[in-house]
């Protein structure tokens, strides 16, 4: 084979039991293919979360109709002094993982398997106990029938789209354009291509409207939405650490099918249909009715066309709870508080931003939760007494740590501060299992606590100052709200 960049298609079954790529791009056959893992590969790091996801995708795809399931793209050096020798420049993850799965379901004559694989302690464990896992999986169908058209599906459905060549250095770029490109793939990129795939009963000019509402969003924007805020609280309310939102873990992200019929799905699939209806139709204009909102931060998301009217709605009430203009938004105006946190100053620093992630995200739980849109009286009246415990929970850490990170907003979000921490408890559960505003004041008028002079570490100069209208120093929001004496004497 030349060193020319050759483009082809090849279906699973083909790749590992019949030795060929399906066809290349002149619709022809290449025959004879023995794929190698080279010895530069990096280990073998797929866990068995990984490889029962790739078959759960796989199944879900089966059972939705899918004519073709594509799984990715192969990366191939052509090695021209060995013959017929195809080195793995990028796809081993998955390449190994369906040589596992064939084998798990029965299948025996696989060359790929009779290679070695450089002995570390990735390679030992995973190859055997994702195996493990599939043969489990396997021997729980009972339906020899299932099992079979399963079977049928990835030797015949699955595809990976080819890419060989017979320079390495080609075949090395070509890996670094697709896995790079000049910027990170981020979660929420994966995510659109999830949901645009779910979409495959829309009309052309219905998936371009709404693809477009999702590109004229700020991208930056839009990530930072996910990782630092949807995410973060979805592991909080449920009283878990977050971490960092990747593929490992956006299956939280991902929803419910319209083919899924299990009694949870169909509720949420019930009460979002509900909502779209309702708001659809003449009813809150003839009788004035506040449109409902069909989503809730703690809920499971549907997939599809409404992940992206959700992604939408967050943020643009992220936004509005950002935005502290007198006239524009509903929910945060012209706010005292909002005007001293958005002083320069404390928009710098790590420990600065994590402190303000965490009172906004609080603040659109709360709004997420209790606050119709537009909000009522009673509404914004409720809110601006939420906001100051807001503030004096987050600040709270950030007045009693010189240097905040995430290790320690997480301690003390989770109530296991280091020297005991005053105000450090799970505020996020208190809202998500309240049934009404008037309950979470009523709850954070007990946990959040006065703060002595003695625990505070954080910065006093300027106290009583203000520019512009504003305090330049947010302790001072702390005394004008009995949060704190305001003196530097021993208590």
């Amino acid at each position: 084979m030349s060193k020319q960049l050759t483009l082809g298609i090849t279906k699973i079954g083909d790749l590992l039991l019949a030795n060929r790529i399906t066809r290349d791009e002149h619709n022809n056959p290449i025959q004879g293919v023995q794929l190698t893992v080279p010895e530069y590969q990096r280990p073998y790091k797929w866990t068995a979360k990984n490889a029962n996801q790739l078959l759960d995708d796989i199944i879900g795809a089966k059972n939705e109709n899918k004519e073709v399931y594509r799984i990715g793209t192969l990366i191939l050096h052509v090695d021209e002094k060995k013959d017929n020798i195809y080195n793995i420049v990028d796809g081993q993850q998955r390449i190994i993982t369906f040589t596992l799965l064939l084998k798990a379901m029965g299948e025996t004559e696989i060359n790929f398997l009779k290679q070695g694989l450089s002995n570390n302690q990735y390679n030992a464990f995973n190859v055997l106990n994702n195996y493990r896992g599939f043969k489990r999986r396997v021997m729980n169908m009972k339906d020899e029938k299932e099992k079979g058209d399963l079977l049928d599906y990835i030797k015949n459905n699955c595809e990976l789209i080819v890419v060989s060549t017979g320079d390495i250095s080609e075949a090395f770029q070509f890996f670094d354009s697709q896995n790079a490109r000049g910027k990170k793939l981020y979660p929420h990129d994966l995510l659109k291509a999830y949901h645009l795939r779910e979409m495959n009963n829309l009309d052309v000019s219905e998936t371009e409207r709404i693809v477009k509402i999702w590109e004229d969003m700020n991208q930056k924007d839009l990530a930072n939405l996910f990782q630092e805020y949807l995410y973060r609280m979805k592991e909080w309310i449920k009283g878990n650490r977050s971490y960092r939102l990747d593929e490992n873990n956006m299956r939280m992200f991902k929803g419910v099918t319209k083919n899924n019929n299990y009694p949870y799905a169909k509720f949420y699939k019930g009460a979002y249909a509900y909502a779209d209806y309702l708001n659809q139709s003449s009813v809150p204009f003839v009788t004035g009715m506040v449109e409902m909102n069909p989503f809730q931060i703690d809920t499971t998301i549907i997939a599809g066309k409404t992940f992206f009217e959700y992604a939408k709605h967050y943020f643009d009430v992220l936004a509005d709870i950002r935005n502290n203009d007198k006239y524009e938004g509903y929910f945060i105006n012209d706010n005292d508080i909002v005007k001293t946190l958005n002083n320069r100053k404390y928009r710098n620093g790590v420990g600065n931003g994590i402190a303000r992630k965490m009172f906004d995200t609080v603040i659109l739980l709360y709004v997420d939760r209790f606050c119709s849109v537009p909000p009522s009286k009673v509404d914004s009246e409720l809110l601006d007494q939420f906001v100051v415990y807001a503030f004096v929970w987050a600040y709270s850490m950030r007045a009693q740590y010189k240097n905040v990170g995430w290790q320690v907003a997480e301690n003390y979000i989770m109530g296991t501060s280091s020297k005991g921490a005053i105000n450090s408890f799970n505020i996020y559960k208190v809202i998500a299992e309240a049934d009404s505003p008037i309950v979470v004041l009523n709850c954070l008028s007990d946990k959040v606590q006065y703060l002595p002079d003695s625990r505070i570490v954080a910065n006093k100069d300027g106290l009583g100052d203000k520019e512009n209208g504003a305090y330049i120093n947010y302790l001072d929001h702390f005394k004008e709200n009995g949060f704190w004496k305001g003196d530097t004497s021993n208590e």
